[in-house]
């Protein structure tokens, strides 16, 4: 089963396949629902999921211009609270700039869509451009962690290439920040500067990876990661023959992010390219 011709490739896709190849052709080609469950137990990762999406949501609601007390009655007490007042009091964004809330964006790469959904784009007078992410988890990732995954890579890359409508201009990715604004430390953001050169070295590995990928095409040319770790927190880990038992939520908890990563299908959603 070949990639289809007209498969969208994500920063979540290309995780899966950097991650593990098998879990890529169950997700992404196959597109295989297993009814197993990601994380013990079962209530708390679902419960922190739901509040995780429901800061996004109020963020979101907050940049169109609602005023904060009325969000801030519908934060209902625990995490959520307390991630929204964090908020308000760190404010990393500023009114001043141009902002451009859960915004998609997408380009072309050796023949196929590449595309990403920001959480904020936010654009300042001077030409700086800071891409925000909001993050959840328990417990902030190390900065190499986050500087390899695939995400810091493929945002600053598509915005560089396909946000000129929203800035006016052609944006230099020497003008473009990643913030990984973490609500666990609303003071202590992850900030990646871009360049010139790795905006070349971006294009060459991503480029790499969906030539790859698209050579590809039965279940056999997507083997099994060989580090067996991370399938605690795998769903397709019972039809791998790699446990039955979901990871707790106690254990490596950066490995596990309930609240961010949402179930958006990037090769569903209609294609916005600038």
């Amino acid at each position: 089963m070949a990639i289809p011709s007209d498969f969208q490739f994500s920063q979540a896709s290309l995780q899966d396949f950097v991650d593990c190849r098998r879990r890529f052709y169950y997700r992404n080609i196959q597109r295989l629902a297993w009814p197993a469950l990601e994380a013990e137990p079962a209530l708390a990762n679902e419960q922190w999921m739901k509040q995780g999406a429901d800061f996004h949501q109020m963020v979101h609601r907050f940049i169109l211009g609602i005023p904060a007390e009325r969000l801030t009655q519908s934060a209902a007490g625990g995490n959520l609270a307390q991630w929204w007042e964090d908020f308000l009091g760190a404010m990393p964004v500023e009114r001043s700039q141009q902002l451009f809330s859960e915004q998609m964006l997408s380009t072309e790469l050796d023949g196929k869509r590449l595309v990403a959904k920001y959480d904020l784009i936010a654009i300042e007078e001077g030409g700086m451009i800071q891409i925000f992410d909001w993050k959840t988890s328990r417990k902030p990732a190390p900065r190499e962690r986050m500087a390899a995954r695939l995400q810091t890579r493929v945002y600053p890359y598509v915005l560089a290439q396909a946000g000129q409508r929203l800035a006016g201009a052609p944006i230099g990715p020497k003008n473009i920040e990643m913030h990984y604004w973490y609500a666990s430390r609303p003071e202590q953001p992850e900030v990646f500067s871009y360049s010139q050169e790795q905006f070349q070295a971006d294009e060459s590995y991503l480029q790499g990876l969906i030539t790859e990928i698209s050579a590809l095409g039965e279940i056999d040319d997507f083997p099994l990661a060989g580090d067996a770790k991370p399938c605690r927190f795998c769903v397709y880990r019972s039809l791998c023959d790699r446990g039955e038992a979901a990871g707790e939520l106690g254990e490596d908890e950066f490995e596990v992010t309930p609240g961010e990563d949402f179930d958006f299908d990037f090769e569903q959603i209609e294609e916005i390219e600038f």
